[in-house]
């Protein structure tokens, strides 16, 4: 399937991207790869790229209300979900909720996540998936399915998911949460801002723009040296990037 771009990363916001990455890294068992201002990257022992990007004004997610909502957030598989949680803990994270096979916590920024148990996996976390809010999930991942090239591989009463490759070929999965009296963010205003974004790399800007918006995406005031940013169908910023020389 063919889309407008390849899914390059999950990005999140946060106050403080060195004590993020820094958690996660420690937790997951997930490589520091690149620093730049502002932008800290790591990557899972598959290859997958989650960033984390300076917001000193950010404000968190009130889980599990829709005032300030989670809007995204990450899925992680681990043998063991129960230890790997009281080890988030010491970390920094606080548990919020536990289900029959995965306990929900927030990091150190306030962002929600999951610890999925599934058996074998270890030591290391494996990114099972970013999860995203929607109002309407199934049409959200269709969306995101043209703009991705990724195929819908459920889609049902709770949700849909995404699956296919990234950018680097590796195997990647997104899934949208189908979501009561959602609340979009009001990106750029500091009150409602994004939590997290999707960064999607394209071979050229203006042919992504045109496909993208053709698709039902919305620009948005921003861009830079090889970035363009957009709103999806949800309200959801996303960027499209170029591979700068």
């Amino acid at each position: 399937m063919t889309g407008a771009g390849r899914l390059e990363m999950v990005a999140i916001d946060a106050p403080d991207i060195e004590k993020l990455a820094a958690f996660y890294a420690e937790l997951a068992g997930w490589e520091i790869v690149g620093r730049e201002p502002g932008w800290i990257t790591v990557r899972t022992p598959e290859g997958a790229e989650v960033a984390f990007q300076l917001a000193p004004d950010l404000v968190p997610p009130q889980w599990p209300g829709q005032l300030h909502p989670q809007q995204f957030h990450l899925d992680l598989q681990i043998d063991g979900h129960e230890a790997a949680a009281e080890r988030a803990v010491e970390l920094g994270a606080t548990r919020l909720a536990d289900g029959p096979t995965w306990i929900t916590l927030a990091d150190p920024a306030g962002h929600p996540f999951d610890l999925c148990q599934a058996d074998g996996i270890g030591p290391a976390m494996k990114l099972f998936a970013p999860t995203i809010d929607a109002p309407d999930a199934s049409g959200l991942a269709r969306f995101y399915g043209e703009v991705l090239g990724m195929e819908v591989s459920y889609d049902g009463p709770e949700g849909a998911l995404l699956t296919g490759e990234d950018r680097n070929g590796v195997s990647a999965t997104v899934m949208f949460q189908q979501v009561r009296e959602y609340t979009a963010p009001r990106w750029p205003d500091p009150a409602y801002p994004q939590q997290a974004h999707l960064d999607i790399e394209v071979a050229d800007l203006d042919a992504g723009e045109s496909a993208v918006l053709e698709l039902g995406a919305e620009r948005l005031p921003g861009e830079g040296k090889g970035f363009r940013v957009f709103a999806d169908p949800a309200g959801h910023p996303f960027c499209l990037t170029v591979p700068l020389a």
